[in-house]
Order: C-alpha cells, then sequence, then structure tokens
C-alpha cells in the first residue's frame, strides 16, 4: 500500500463525510429483520448492510464478538464481509480492542494488520489497558503494511472512568490523557514534519460531554482521526460531537450502527437512513 491508513481515510472522510457504519449483528436486530440466529442469516445481514452503504460513506465497522459468537462459520462471515468490503472501495475498521504483550500482541497484529491474513481489515481496535508499549507489535506492523489502530482512550460506558480518569488533576494527568498524548507522539513520528493524519487514532466516546475539558485533554496535538462510537441508538447527535469535540471536530469518524441498521432490511431505507445521518453531521 503506497499510502499510509491516515492519508486514505482523511481523503474518504473528504470525499464521503464523517460516518463509519458498524455492522453488528446484534441478535435483536437479526430478529428485527426477520432473521434467525444462525450463519446463513449473519451472511445476509452483513452483506446487505454493506452492499447498501458502501458507496455512501468511507468506512464500516464490523464487530467482531457478534461474529465470533457463530464460531469458526462466525469468523468465515467475516473473513468473506472484509475483502467484499476492500472490493467494494469502502475501508474496514475492524472493532476487535485486542490488547495483551509480547509474542501473544504480534500474534493479534498478524492477524488483523499482515497482508495476506483472512482476517485483514484496514484498521483495527486495541486496548491499551496493558501499558501503551504493549501495543508496539501492532504499531510497528500497521506502520509497515499502510495499515491504522484505533486507540481506546475515553469511552462512554458507566465503567470507564475508574479506569480511564485516574490521575485527573495530578501533574502526571489522567490514564486518558496520557494514551492521548503516546498517540500523539506515534503520529509525529510517523509523519516526521509532514502535512495530514498518521495512523494512530484514538477511540473518544461520542457520549461522554465534557470529560475532555474536565481531563484537561487537548486534541490538537493528536494529527489523527478519532473513531467516536455513540450516534443514533446510543443518543448522540451531530450536535453533539461538535460540541464535544469542538476544534478537533473535523477528525472525528463518528459510528452509528443500530441507528442505520434499524431500518433494514429494506436496500433503500438503509441507504436513506444512512444519506440522513450524513447529512446531520
Amino acid at each position: 500500500m503506497s499510502e499510509s491508513f491516515g492519508q486514505r481515510l482523511r481523503a474518504k472522510m473528504a470525499e464521503r463525510g464523517q460516518l463509519c457504519v458498524g455492522i453488528d449483528p446484534h441478535p435483536a436486530l437479526l430478529r428485527e429483520w426477520g432473521l434467525d440466529q444462525d450463519v446463513v442469516s449473519l451472511k445476509r445481514f452483513s452483506h446487505t448492510l454493506l452492499d447498501a452503504v458502501a458507496d455512501l460513506v468511507p468506512a464500516i465497522k464490523p464487530q467482531v464478538a457478534l461474529f465470533e459468537r457463530f464460531g469458526s462459520a462466525g469468523i468465515a462471515v467475516l473473513e468473506e464481509l472484509l475483502a467484499a468490503a476492500k472490493d467494494a472501495g469502502v475501508l474496514s475498521i475492524a472493532d476487535a480492542k485486542r490488547g495483551d504483550i509480547g509474542s501473544t500482541m504480534a500474534a493479534y497484529a498478524e492477524a488483523w494488520l499482515q497482508d495476506g491474513s483472512p482476517l485483514a481489515a484496514d484498521a483495527v481496535t486495541l486496548s491499551p489497558y496493558l501499558g501503551f508499549g504493549s501495543l508496539r507489535p501492532a504499531l510497528d506492523l500497521a506502520e509497515s503494511t499502510g495499515r491504522g489502530v484505533f486507540v481506546l482512550a475515553l469511552t462512554s460506558n458507566p465503567e470507564g472512568p475508574s479506569v480511564q480518569h485516574i490521575g485527573a488533576g495530578q501533574m502526571t494527568g489522567s490514564v486518558a490523557a496520557g494514551i492521548v498524548q503516546e498517540a500523539a507522539a506515534e503520529n509525529a513520528r510517523a509523519l516526521q514534519g509532514a502535512e495530514g493524519w498518521g495512523s494512530t487514532g484514538l477511540v473518544i466516546g461520542a457520549t461522554v460531554d465534557d470529560a475532555l475539558e474536565q481531563l484537561g485533554i487537548d486534541l490538537g496535538a493528536l494529527r489523527g482521526p478519532i473513531l467516536a462510537p455513540g450516534l443514533g441508538a446510543q443518543g448522540a447527535t451531530g450536535a453533539d460531537l461538535r460540541r464535544v469535540f469542538g476544534e478537533a471536530y473535523p477528525q472525528v469518524l463518528a459510528t452509528s450502527s443500530r441507528g442505520i441498521a434499524a431500518a433494514g432490511p429494506d436496500r433503500q431505507a438503509l441507504r436513506e437512513a444512512t444519506q440522513t445521518t450524513l447529512a446531520e453531521l
């Protein structure tokens, strides 16, 4: 790949907008679509969504766990979906939230980021809570293969602050602030003064309200993308995103999963829901 993931995503967002459609085959959504809880239905749901939105948005984000629950057959559907996304010209972000140490982290990196892997996506989500440095195998492999990562920094689940806010008000700053600084340093090193975005992104929930301000987190130095789940069914609006992220809003790739999928299974209804959400952003 000649261009980095950060460069490719920035160009796609400039062309298509700031929406990432999550492909989350929840049991409830399968039922709402009149589908069974089986692999045939999993494939129909996933590929119907991809077909409906692939030419409208810059990226899709399959939730890996909802494929894993079907075992090896579910993983095979995910492999097919990632290949189909590549063929359709839409970027893929595997929402796997992987994190470990040493050779185990290297194996995760090879699964999601290595050329030739059947699970290779354009980017993968990572958990840094064994230490940001433990992600080094994935960071290095992503850079060498032109892929990207999104590192969990500030999530909107109720339990998140019990870890991510630790250190707030102290000279060292919060855990979340430290992750943001590490990601910014990765991008600065990769860009070496060049224009554009690096390929180390962050995951920051769309519904974190004023947590960025409370924790003194400045996203200005990140120079990379921000994946913001929570749009739509989780309650966040385009106006909320602009308020939460302020000057960093142009870097935000907002994710809507159930909010889009609930319009299915009709293809045209899915497209209209996607276009409405893009306009809101």
